[in-house]
């Protein structure tokens, strides 16, 4: 070290540009790393387990000599002797070593595979793969990227869903949250359409002209506290409390993520928990059968958009109907909602009219005790859905919707997994050992 540190004074008393020079002794520190790596495997033993070793798929296998095998680290290149085994039953060979190691059936080591998911989870792979070469030196290939990064994925989904079952099952039990217990747990839940390729919304009924879906919906629930209110006095997210679960699976399938999710924060230790949602029938279902102790709260944002669609409706027959809506658009605001109905209906409509009228209104009946604004304001509570509206933005839009994408319905989940994972702040917390394996789902605190 005392020598490259001769030559790097050297370097810079000639008048070599510090940014070159860091260069120099990144290239240099990295090609030290490397072949130091390489000794301390060298050095390793070579997983040899006996005249026989027991296969993945648990079948008696027979040595069949050492072979070697070349994958690549985050310091550059390694080559390593394996021990090799031949399974007559499955007709294929392993290593123990690989398993040991990581790199059972793959060429990429787990540092630089955790290095490509974090990568490829934030810019599309092409770009991934450049950010590898410029701040790492490390050189990989786009669909390199794109297939490494969707098999990290793909394990941290499936530990995701591992995890959720051995909750929902009570074989895991969540410790309570640290004391001192948030006040509030809001869980909050909205959809958006990912593009697709046509195969994957092959027979699928879609919003075009055509008739024809082009998008999948995923569904995202985010959970966040609030333990006071702002300086404003209005509430205020606790930092760093959200936590995200998605699927394309359907309402089902969200639900039991979401139960999952809510035992895993300790739902039952906060003194009120709120769902927010934009409406649906289903959003309240699932949050009666969880935790039906909750605030049910209708966002603010969606009723007023059903009741500018309402005074659309009735604009044909009311006096001022710009006066009409800022009455009611009060009424809304102040959660009186009897006021809006008693007002919708003061006019005779029949027929067609008549008939959606009653659907308009019938959203307000429905809602209605979802709707006390003023007193939902005045407990210190959120009234809109901008938390899970922000997001689906940050966690979906931003990756998996700019121009030109589309996707496999599993190479989205795959990806969305690694962004919900990192916004969750667990991604040291469930990264799978290695990377092409799921990972064994841990106790959640």
């Amino acid at each position: 070290m005392s020598a490259l540190a001769a030559l790097a004074a050297g370097m810079l008393g000639q008048g070599t540009g510090l940014g070159v020079l860091e260069e120099a002794m990144r290239a240099a520190l990295a090609s030290s790393g490397a072949r130091l790596l390489q000794a301390v495997l060298d050095g390793d033993d070579d997983g040899y387990a006996g005249p026989h070793a027991k296969c993945p798929s648990g079948h008696q296998a027979t040595f069949a000599g050492r072979r070697p095998k070349t994958f690549t680290t985050v310091l550059g290149p390694v080559r390593v002797i394996r021990a090799w085994y031949h399974c007559a039953g499955c007709g294929r060979g392993f290593a123990p070593r690989d398993e040991r190691l990581g790199v059972a059936g793959t060429s990429l080591s787990p540092g630089l595979a955790q290095m490509i998911a974090r990568a490829g989870a934030e810019v599309p792979f092409g770009k991934a793969a450049a950010l590898l070469a410029d701040l790492a030196a490390v050189t990989v290939t786009a669909k390199t990227a794109e297939r490494s990064a969707e098999a990290s994925g793909a394990a941290a989904r499936a530990a995701g869903v591992a995890e959720a079952a051995a909750i929902r099952a009570r074989t895991i039990r969540p410790l309570p949250p640290p004391a001192p217990v948030p006040d509030m747990l809001y869980v909050e839940v909205d959809g958006t359409g990912v593009p697709m390729r046509p195969a994957e919304t092959q027979g699928r009924d879609g919003k075009g002209g055509d008739g024809r879906a082009r998008t999948r919906e995923i569904k995202l629930a985010r959970f966040f506290t609030v333990s006071a209110a702002g300086r404003d006095g209005k509430p205020a997210m606790d930092p760093g409390s959200s936590s995200y679960v998605a699927t394309f699976d359907g309402k089902d399938a969200l639900a039991g993520l979401v139960e999952a999710e809510y035992l895993r924060r300790g739902g039952e230790h906060f003194r009120q928990v709120v769902a927010l949602g934009d409406g649906a029938a289903w959003i309240w279902a699932m949050a009666q059968a969880l935790y039906p102790h909750a605030t049910h709260i209708t966002d603010l944002y969606h009723a007023r958009e059903h009741l500018h669609d309402l005074a659309d409706h009735l604009a044909f027959i009311t006096p001022d109907p710009a006066q009409w809506l800022a009455e009611r658009s009060a009424e809304l605001d102040a959660g009186n909602i009897t006021a809006i109905i008693t007002a919708a209906r003061a006019f005779p409509l029949d027929g067609i009219k008549a008939s959606e009228l009653a659907t308009k209104v019938g959203y307000f009946e429905h809602n209605a005790h979802r709707m006390r604004y003023a007193r939902f304001r005045k407990l210190g509570m959120f009234t809109g859905s901008g938390a899970i509206e922000g997001g689906i933005k940050a966690i979906i839009v931003q990756r998996t919707k700019q121009a030109g994408m589309h996707w496999t319905t599993s190479g989205a989940a795959d990806i969305i997994a690694l962004r919900t994972q990192h916004a969750s702040g667990r991604w040291d917390e469930l990264w799978p050992a290695p990377a092409a394996s799921p990972a064994r789902p841990r106790l959640a605190i």
